[in-house]
């Protein structure tokens, strides 16, 4: 009988970076990065965080699969400038959160938009003829208001997203989700605030979070390496910081309306 090769735990930690907003691109780098994680057997991964938030599903898909990660690997979050919304969803995901005192978190909650241009289509003269298998098929149409109807609608899918995240945020910070509905009222706060509130484990850098992560994992932290798993960068990215390949492959105006709307704001969206 020939054994399946497993190869030796890995004697050293990985590490991944979580930057910009969170969307199809950033998630399924992520997914597979993990899986390499899982698949080399690291002891330890420091997940660093720089990011507004994002998308929900994706957000939702990330956390995830960290929570099934958790199970074979030590899982350490560094919260850097930013950790906001799905930020902070996704470092739930991980065992413990090491924050800069002065990185912005928070923003725990769940934003819809959508954009009323009636009246400067009345200006213009031009108008839409609709034709619909419901009545709700065009709900947030950019041409007319929201009915009271759509209103309900839309509260209650928010709603329901809103308890989600904060059930996750309660279930990874041992918290009361009426104690997390206290500060999850989507305000932001600093790292030092966070570590009040329960939100995060301790203070300190990157540095300081993969010491902690080293020490978690039985390796010394004077010595440890650590291996990125990082795409190589093209040499577009000196034009477009930040984006991945996938990113590049994919993007359309919708791509690019959600990067625009989610510069420098820490969201986590639903994109109609």
């Amino acid at each position: 009988m020939i054994w399946p090769f497993k190869p030796r735990p890995r004697k050293k930690l990985a590490r991944i970076e979580v930057s910009g907003a969170i969307a199809s691109g950033t998630r399924e780098r992520l997914l597979k990065d993990l899986k390499t994680v899982e698949e080399k057997r690291y002891p330890g991964l420091l997940l660093r965080i720089d990011s507004p938030g994002g998308t929900v599903g994706d957000s939702q898909e990330i956390y995830d699969a960290l929570r099934r990660l958790q199970a074979k690997t030590k899982i350490v979050a560094s919260f850097g400038n930013i950790s906001a919304s799905g930020g902070v969803y996704i470092a739930m995901g991980c065992h413990h959160i090491v924050s800069n005192p002065g990185a912005i978190t928070g923003s725990i909650g769940v934003i819809l938009r959508g954009n009323n241009l009636e009246r400067l289509l009345d200006k213009v003269g031009v108008s839409f003829k609709v034709v619909k298998s419901g009545p709700y098929k065009d709900i947030l149409a950019f041409d007319r208001e929201l009915t009271g109807e759509e209103e309900t609608i839309l509260q209650a899918l928010i709603d329901s997203s809103y308890e989600q995240f904060v059930q996750a945020v309660a279930d990874a910070r041992k918290l009361e989700p009426e104690t997390v509905k206290g500060f999850a009222d989507g305000r932001v706060f600093t790292g030092e605030q966070a570590l009040q509130l329960g939100l995060v484990d301790r203070l300190g850098s990157e540095e300081d979070a993969k010491r902690w992560l080293a020490e978690l994992v039985n390796l010394d932290p004077e010595k440890v390496e650590v291996d990125n798993m990082e795409e190589p960068k093209p040499f577009w990215n000196r034009f477009l910081p930040g984006r991945s390949s996938a990113d590049l492959n994919n993007m359309g105006l919708a791509q690019l309306n959600f990067d625009l709307k989610t510069s420098g704001l820490p969201l986590w969206l639903y994109r109609p």
